[in-house]
């Protein structure tokens, strides 16, 4: 674990008073000027809203689901929603502050993540879908041992509650990670 990005962080559940503090992070994480400041922003694929507050909420209150809160000093810095799904998990909703971008956050909260799902639902794997133009991001999911599966899910066109594609090429690829079998 990567102990100078892990200092000082809570993880806890998302609870119903959340729900605004992490529509705000999603939004900053991934759209608009702000998510610019970091490296995940969608903002030259994607317009409009990356989530709500209805959205989130649905999450937080869907059963076998939880929405993994990060805290630093008393302030929400990151989430990802995990949901328990037979034999795996599924990841999602991953959002760190922009500001705190690129150094190694993710690689710690992640990795809690991940041990999170095995640990509490014995999941043998991780998925997780991301849009297929987003390389870079793809490409920071391998170095953590995620691997392409080539399974495509189209983007949902004219769900502005996702976002207003600025392109006609968009779709989902499920990314699967093997999760570490208990020592015997």
């Amino acid at each position: 674990m990567d102990t100078a990005a892990a200092t000082g962080l809570t993880f806890r559940d998302a609870t119903d008073a959340d729900v605004d503090a992490l529509v705000a992070l999603i939004e900053s994480a991934y759209r608009g000027d702000s998510s610019r400041t970091g490296w995940t922003t969608e903002a030259d694929i994607l317009e409009g809203q990356r989530t709500d507050p209805e959205g989130v909420l649905a999450v937080i209150k869907a059963p076998r689901s939880r929405v993994l809160t990060v805290e630093r000093d008393g302030a929400v810095i990151a989430c990802c929603q995990l949901e328990h799904r037979g034999d795996h998990a599924y990841f999602g909703m991953f959002a760190v502050s922009p500001a705190l971008q690129g150094g190694g956050l993710g690689k710690v909260i992640i990795a809690e993540a991940e041990r999170h799902a095995h640990e509490t639902w014995g999941v043998a794997e991780m998925h997780m879908t991301v849009i297929s133009a987003r390389e870079d991001l793809i490409a920071w999911y391998e170095r953590r041992g995620y691997r392409r599966t080539g399974k495509m899910t189209p983007f949902p066109y004219g769900d502005e509650r996702f976002g207003i594609p600025q392109r006609d090429d968009l779709q989902f690829e499920l990314l699967v990670k093997p999760l570490a079998q208990p020592a015997r």
